[in-house]
């Protein structure tokens, strides 16, 4: 028993000896001598407007020691008065001490931004700052630098109440007011430069009898839920011109969100809508809008236009994460439009109108997920909740040399009530229209060969898009569309969304093919 009792002693003995000893090795830390190694020795934060946050960028911290350190110190040089913002370790702040780091082990920091007042002095500027690692003996620094951009900000004031300024909405049939957060422009605000950049948070709405006009090379970036408004009575001017640079695009106008990081270029449904409610009326030129939830929703009135309510020409709306251009019972002039990947309808003539699109592309190449409607839906009837429907005329409905394309099999839909008027003229248009199950046999809808709808259709050609996944539907000199246009339609329209002439063998949809100068 006594052999027995000292074995079990010795066995605790060693036990603890082992604890003690893996216990010092953990947790006695030798202070950091700087010779820590960084991911990068300065971290670049993308572009921001003033007052908006920004993305989190990582810094990875190594201790490329054989023994355990201690690092007394890690902050921003710029203190508390920082406009950036740490995460070490799992800790929020600005500055932190005694940070223990594993040999051979490494640490993750997290950095964000949000530019102060200060960037209102210019239209932009660096905001710089940098981490200092403190040591007894050496300092290291990783430098942050972030390009900060003044600008016009727009956004609903914050009333005695606390609460935040609102428009009022048409009510629905119960009688019942809907509110959005939204303020009217005043008549100081009502014409839109391109010396700053826009940003508008909440809905900014053109009241009656006023017009909201944009100058070329104006630049409006919306907060989420955020747009304009266009009240019964208003009317919205956009006046792009035709740019030299096709990538930065100096002399269009363009709508998109207000986050610049890189990430966030092609993130659809980052904003609302551009709203022209019935009564209203916009003539929009070069205009590029993307990423919105609903691009451009028109609504007409009940009565026939004399005149379009909506006049479009060399524009580009794409990456909406619903519809492009949303019309209903609208009177809409488009010509040299691309209508590009959506969520659902790239162009949407719903519950009847009238319509002239020219020389339009209308392609839906969606990858960001199912999507279940085709490019180019129209109608004249609406399914209401309650099991009732409102039924339209369609009238005056002309589609000349365009082009309805996608990756789905049916990318053309129409659907007429069967009572109202429902016409509609397709003159020399191609369509993606693979109708494997023979839905559509017996509908003199879509009769392409002896219907009244059609004159010189083109079905399922090679379009040959030069990128059509990134909103690019400018044509190679592979694509069987070339050439193929109505000339007297073309006439009307003679220049390309580029400016490049098309009088003669003309191209459907909005590009006409341009040879590079060196083939």
């Amino acid at each position: 028993m006594k052999l027995q009792h000292k074995t079990y002693f010795l066995i605790i003995t060693l036990v603890l000896v082992t604890i003690a000893s893996s216990c010092r090795k953990d947790f006695d830390f030798n202070v950091s001598s700087g010779n820590l190694l960084f991911s990068k020795d300065t971290v670049f934060l993308d572009t921001v407007f003033a007052s908006i946050g920004s993305s989190t960028y990582t810094l990875k911290v190594y201790n490329q020691e054989n023994e355990d350190v201690l690092i007394p110190k890690i902050g921003l040089a710029n203190g508390v008065a920082s406009n950036y913002r740490l995460n070490v370790d799992g800790l929020a702040g600005k500055e932190f001490v005694d940070i223990p780091l594993l040999a051979k082990d490494s640490l993750f920091i997290f950095v964000e931004t949000t530019a102060g007042a200060e960037a209102t002095l210019e239209v932009e500027f660096l905001d710089t700052d940098a981490i200092l690692f403190e040591t007894p003996n050496t300092t290291q620094r990783v430098e942050l630098v972030t390009l900060v951009k003044d600008a016009v900000f727009l956004y609903p004031e914050t009333l005695d109440d606390g609460m935040q300024e609102t428009l009022e909405l048409a009510g629905t049939d119960m009688g019942e007011v809907i509110e959005i957060s939204g303020f009217v422009l005043e008549d100081d605000e009502l014409v839109f430069t391109n010396e700053k950049p826009y940003v508008i948070y909440g809905y900014a709405a053109v009241p009656e009898g006023k017009t909201l006009t944009m100058e070329a090379g104006t630049r409006v970036h919306f907060h989420a839920n955020s747009g304009i408004l266009v009240a019964p009575g208003g009317n919205l001017q956009i006046n792009g011109e035709q740019s030299e640079d096709g990538e930065a695009l100096e002399n269009e106008v363009v709508f998109e969100g207000d986050r610049l990081e890189p990430n966030f270029a092609d993130i659809a449904g980052q904003w609302g809508t551009i709203w022209l409610t019935a009564g209203s009326a916009a003539t929009i030129d070069h205009l590029t809008l993307k990423n919105a939830s609903v691009g451009l929703l028109v609504d007409g009135t009940l009565e026939t236009n004399a005149t379009p309510s909506l006049s479009l020409k060399n524009c580009q709306i794409y990456n909406a994460s619903i519809t492009n251009l949303w019309a209903r019972t609208a009177s809409i002039a488009a010509e040299n439009s691309v209508f590009g990947n959506s969520g659902s309808v790239s162009l949407y003539c719903n519950l009847g109108g009238e319509y002239d699109f020219k020389h339009c592309t209308i392609a839906n190449y969606w990858s960001s997920g199912f999507r279940n409607a085709p490019s180019l839906l129209i109608d004249n009837v609406t399914d209401l909740p309650n099991g009732s429907s409102i039924a339209m005329d369609l009238t005056n409905t002309n589609f000349t040399n365009c082009i309805v394309d996608g990756n789905r099999e049916l990318e053309f839909i129409m659907v007429s009530n069967g009572t109202n008027t429902f016409q509609v003229d397709f003159q020399s248009c191609s369509f993606k229209f693979n109708d494997r199950n023979g839905d559509f046999d017996n509908d003199p809808l879509f009769d392409f060969d002896n219907g009244p709808n059609y004159q010189n259709p083109i079905l399922n050609p090679n379009t040959a898009f030069t990128d059509p996944a990134q909103n690019l539907f400018s044509l190679q000199m592979e694509s069987e569309i070339r050439g193929l246009g109505n000339t007297a339609g073309a006439a009307q329209v003679p220049f390309d969304l580029l400016g490049v002439p098309r009088t003669e063998n003309p191209d459907l949809g909005a590009f006409q093919f341009n040879l590079p100068d060196n083939q």
